[in-house]
């Protein structure tokens, strides 16, 4: 996997223990559903600005972002 998906991976990981949807967290991040998408299935190199905006909308670190789980 490569650094795309491994992050797409985490947020896709981060939002289900949340127990929301896409489209909840694009509403939560100020971002499109469409994108948030695109970011899960690791298709999008992540701005840093959006990282932060993800990183507050699904309260937490921008670190816990970068722990991945998948081997």
């Amino acid at each position: 996997m490569d650094i795309k998906q491994l992050f797409g991976h985490r947020v896709k990981e981060l939002r289900n223990k949340k127990g929301i949807s896409q489209e909840k967290l694009a509403e939560f991040s100020d971002l499109h559903r469409t994108y948030i998408s695109s970011i899960e299935l690791g298709k999008r190199n992540v701005a840093l600005e959006n990282i932060a905006r993800l990183a507050k909308a699904l309260d937490c670190n921008i670190e816990d972002l970068f722990k991945s789980t998948v081997n």
